[in-house]
């Protein structure tokens, strides 16, 4: 990786999470159920142990890409952001468009974003023009539908 892992102290407990479900509960069913399975003769006709062993490999790879991600997170509250006056990482922000269509953003880590919710990560086009600017700037994005100028209306960071 390149930069550094931005993340929210929520989002690194939802991977937290996430990850012991799959550790702690998720697996060892599993385990004993491909051990069941496999103790019933046959396995190149047996579905329960060949679904499992699938699903062994899919959960291993997401446990061990979580673990990398929560290794190379670094936390950020955005309730201590010392520039409130400015976007930055954790910012709730209202922009609108040319046609003043306001959209709510707030801008998190990549591993927690969710545009349905208004989450954007931080390293997406619109997170990136939008860094470091105040109330009244004027932003272009390039989108794959084309370019868009936001114009920033206001900046709020969750309290403490």
């Amino acid at each position: 990786m390149d930069q550094p892992n931005y993340i929210t102290p929520q989002g690194l407990a939802a991977l937290r999470a996430r990850y012991d479900q799959l550790f702690a509960d998720e697996r060892p069913k599993l385990v004993e159920v491909v051990s069941w399975a496999a103790g019933n003769g046959d396995r190149s006709e047996n579905g329960d142990y060949l679904y499992g062993k699938k699903r062994l490999r899919e959960i291993d790879r997401e446990l061990g890409w979580l673990s990398r991600r929560m290794k190379a997170a670094r936390t950020i509250n955005p309730a201590e952001q010392p520039d409130k006056n400015r976007v930055w990482f954790g910012a709730t922000v209202t922009i609108a468009d040319e046609d003043d269509r306001q959209r709510v953003v707030t801008l998190v880590g990549d591993d927690e974003q969710d545009a349905s919710a208004g989450r954007i990560g931080w390293s997406s086009p619109i997170a990136k023009a939008l860094r470091g600017a105040s109330v009244g700037d004027l932003r272009r994005v390039v989108l794959p539908a084309g370019e868009k100028v936001w114009e920033v209306i206001e900046i709020r960071y969750p309290e403490g």
